[in-house]
């Protein structure tokens, strides 16, 4: 049985003052440092022993890495911007308020005002085996208690992409930054890389360890929303067991380019589906060019293609097509 510790090993603290100082502290620190933004997921880790770090890099007090401003045709936001400024901000509110509904969802007021952006992209996944310190694939084990022979306790576990492992992304803001086009900058110590949101998140098929492509001594620093999906038609749901502090059953975030009622072009993503934010291109192929009333529901049901339930969470299947129609119609009563 697993042991759950409720108390943090020792570690050395460090806190830079300049995005420069910290990959610098990360380069000479390798793998021993650990980077904590809001410290919401992170200190959980470390009360339950999940990891162990000997050095811990605060990147609070760097101000390079907080606020949103404009730059040329892009919305750039700090990582360590405040899920409270995300949710509130005029500019996002205003251009892209799915990504500010999708903040507005996160936990409770008091965690949106401590947790960031950054944080809740980046934090790890919430399976209680692999957070309760079983040897699972992901720990570096060998099996997968949720899902292997589908006999685990499994209902919050993965339908799509389960290929070794079960767990699922828990953020809310993912989905909706995939479905923005986002890009995000990631910095170490030699210089810079831009990488595409589909792209930061990865599943079980590419590293079973890690649910993004952040590598150590990195350090994302930049998250930019170009002008492609601005004022576009947007919709973001959260089904969860309780009306706050739950993390997501499933999650949708959908944008949309609409002539009248027919839709050009649209992008759907679910959360808490897979191990990343899971895009649906046959839905997405299916709209394009249709009336959103005549084609709810047929989107619906290609909503769960290629999912693999597992032994309790067939639901899932279910919710996936009701938030699809629901996000085509625009409307939480579908």
């Amino acid at each position: 049985m697993a042991i759950i510790h409720d108390g943090m090993s020792p570690f050395e603290l460090f806190r830079p003052a300049s995005v420069d100082d910290a990959l610098n502290l990360a380069k000479r620190l390798g793998s021993d440092a650990w980077l904590l933004a809001g410290g919401l997921d992170s200190l959980e880790r470390f009360k339950d022993g999940v990891i162990h770090p000997k050095t811990v890099i605060d990147l609070g007090a760097i101000n390079e890495l907080r606020g949103i401003r404009r730059d040329g045709g892009d919305l750039v936001i700090g990582p360590m911007t405040t899920l409270s400024e995300v949710q509130h901000n005029p500019d996002i509110r205003a251009h892209f308020a799915l990504l500010a509904e999708a903040a507005a969802e996160v936990a409770s007021p008091q965690i949106r005002n401590q947790g960031t952006l950054g944080g809740n992209i980046c934090q790890d996944t919430r399976c209680w085996y692999y957070r309760s310190g079983w040897d699972c694939y992901r720990a570096g084990g060998s099996t997968c208690y949720a899902g292997e022979k589908k006999e685990g306790q499994n209902r919050e576990h993965a339908i799509f992409g389960i290929e070794g492992c079960a767990a699922v992304s828990p953020s809310d803001t993912a989905p909706a930054l995939v479905a923005l086009e986002a890009r995000l900058v990631i910095q170490d110590a030699k210089g810079k890389r831009e990488v595409a949101a589909d792209d930061f998140f990865i599943g079980p098929a590419t590293n079973i360890t890690r649910l993004n492509v952040l590598r150590p001594g990195e350090l994302l620093t930049e998250i930019r929303l170009p002008a492609t999906w601005a004022n576009a038609t947007f919709y973001f749901e959260k089904v969860r067991d309780r009306p706050v502090w739950d993390f997501p059953l499933v999650n949708i975030a959908a944008a949309m380019q609409l002539s009248g009622d027919r839709i050009s072009k649209a992008r759907f993503v679910l959360g808490a589906v897979a191990a990343r934010p899971w895009r649906l291109p046959k839905v997405e192929a299916a709209v394009a060019g249709a009336l959103r009333s005549a084609i709810a529901e047929t989107a619906a049901r290609l909503a769960a293609d290629g999912a693999a339930p597992l032994a309790h969470n067939g639901y899932k299947v279910i919710l996936a097509g009701n938030l699809v129609k629901r996000a085509i119609l625009g409307t939480k009563e579908a």
